[in-house]
């Protein structure tokens, strides 16, 4: 497992749980407004002890923390996911991960075999932009399947959208709430240009142009169970 590292406490990323996060390496998609850009390039030098040192330390806080959050990168590009994911589970701990959705297949192993309890799914766009977002080349159907999966889950999840000016419009929320309409929750995720970016060249675009949360969150809430902006 190729790990660029982990957090010991989180009381953000797993919601109502206290938990610890572990960061995976490499990623399929190379959105420009990607805050952890050292953790998208699978050929940049990471510490091979990392997954050992994770493990010794998840041993010593069973029954101080409730959760792992896995994330990235994007952690289902990685062969042994699943086998990393079950060790987490035999030690007591409930498991989400987070994912972009290139991988619909790794996700229904998963849920087929129970290891997750909870999915937080980045919507990076509507589906007709979101090449042009993700600055790859996208298989829709993918992405399409994993929303299906995940909404058929059984288990809590989320959706969210890093909302950045320049890449987004306000229209585009009313195509992505048709698309996922009926989902347990969305969040809006403000965009911060002070942040270290996969492409800082970006911020030439994203420079004092504001896009209005508030604005969307009244007007496509209706389509989701709960709705909410993180800023």
């Amino acid at each position: 497992m190729i790990l660029g590292g982990f957090q010991k406490l989180t009381l953000l990323d797993y919601p109502g749980k206290i938990a610890a996060t572990v960061f995976t390496v490499g990623c399929s998609f190379r959105c420009p407004f990607c805050h952890n850009p050292e953790l998208v390039d699978l050929r940049l030098v990471h510490n091979e002890e990392s997954e050992k040192e994770f493990f010794k330390f998840l041993a010593k806080r069973k029954g101080k923390l409730e959760g792992v959050c896995v994330t990235g990168g994007e952690p289902t590009i990685q062969p042994d996911i699943i086998g990393f994911i079950k060790k987490i589970k035999k030690l007591g701990f409930m498991v989400k991960l987070d994912s972009n959705g290139t991988r619909p297949d790794v996700l229904k192993k998963l849920f087929d075999q129970k290891l997750l309890d909870y999915v937080a799914m980045d919507i990076k766009n509507h589906l007709e932009k979101y090449a042009e977002t993700t600055a790859t080349k996208v298989d829709k159907d993918r992405i399409r399947l994993s929303v299906n999966l995940i909404m058929h889950s059984g288990i809590p999840y989320e959706f969210r959208t890093t909302v950045v000016p320049g890449l987004h419009t306000e229209e585009d929320f009313d195509e992505i709430a048709k698309w996922i309409s009926g989902a347990q929750a969305y969040y809006l995720q403000e965009y911060r240009e002070e942040q270290k970016i996969l492409d800082p060249g970006l911020k030439k675009k994203t420079k004092g142009r504001k896009i209005d949360l508030e604005k969307i969150r009244k007007k496509i809430g209706k389509n989701f169970g709960k709705i909410g902006i993180r800023r």
